[in-house]
């Protein structure tokens, strides 16, 4: 009798670690999600007062150009992001959390990182197509035609239009690619199901986005990068593809918006 109660607690024990373990595991849905939002709030907040205490001591920040600094500036925070996501884990567990083979930066490209890149782009617009649809059937109310906002207006020299293109769709892309496809989602993947990892990814980066067109946007376009992340094993299609996507929206919001009124219309 007293074996079988013995082996009925030791049951009862097993299961209540199962289900904690288990609990465990989907409570980093909400955990790297939050821990990579925490360290871009937290670089911008460095970063304002850095620029501020500059102000302050007599660098000239004012007579600099806007482009060039904003181009800085979204340099830096994404630096500044990548940076807290790395020491952070060190301060709290002695231990580093940026791994090459994880993240995605352990080969360099290949032919076919290249060559899926067009297929990717196809999926993307009509994934994005079809959520668009759908969205702006169930919440007819919300705006889904709003002028974007890039933090570049009025360029009307080559080095801005230059800067303008190193940050939105070199800079951005790359560091967006190695945050999201790279640490959170990898991450993600390691705790929940593969599925479940690239909604709650690409939610977040939908959500950062802001805008409601955008933020669908880049709902569907975040879902097809963590397609190619998981089909490739590495970043670089997803950059590629990001790039891609970035350089196209640069030409019609600053080479051509003509042309991208008159296709709106």
């Amino acid at each position: 009798m007293s074996r079988s109660y013995s082996k009925d607690l030791e049951e009862v024990d097993d299961l209540k670690s199962s289900r904690f373990s288990k609990l465990k595991k989907y409570s980093m849905v909400l955990i790297l999600p939050a821990w990579l939002l925490v360290s871009f709030y937290m670089a911008q907040f460095v970063l304002f007062w850095l620029f501020r205490l500059m102000s302050t001591i007599g660098v000239p920040l004012a007579s600099v150009n806007q482009s060039l600094l904003n181009t800085i500036w979204s340099a830096a925070l994404y630096v500044a992001t990548l940076a807290l996501m790395i020491t952070l884990p060190l301060l709290i567990k002695k231990r580093s959390n940026f791994e090459k083979d994880e993240v995605g930066l352990n080969r360099l490209p290949s032919w076919t990182d290249i060559l899926i890149t067009p297929a990717g782009l196809i999926i993307y617009v009509i994934l994005s197509s079809i959520v668009m649809l759908i969205f702006s059937h169930l919440f007819s109310g919300i705006d889904l035609n709003q002028a974007q906002e890039t933090g570049f207006s009025n360029l009307s020299r080559n080095y801005e239009y230059i800067l303008a293109f190193i940050t939105l769709v070199v800079v951005a892309p790359v560091a967006e690619e190695i945050l999201f496809r790279g640490f959170l989602f990898s991450k993600l993947k390691k705790y929940v199901p593969t599925w479940l990892a690239i909604v709650v990814t690409s939610v977040l980066f939908g959500a950062i986005h802001g805008q409601w067109d955008l933020a669908i946007d880049t709902f569907a376009l975040s879902v097809v990068l963590c397609l190619l992340r998981e089909v490739t094993g590495s970043l670089w299609s997803s950059m590629l593809l990001h790039m891609t996507k970035n350089g196209i929206a640069f030409y019609f919001l600053f080479i051509n918006p003509i042309l991208l009124t008159t296709l709106v219309k």
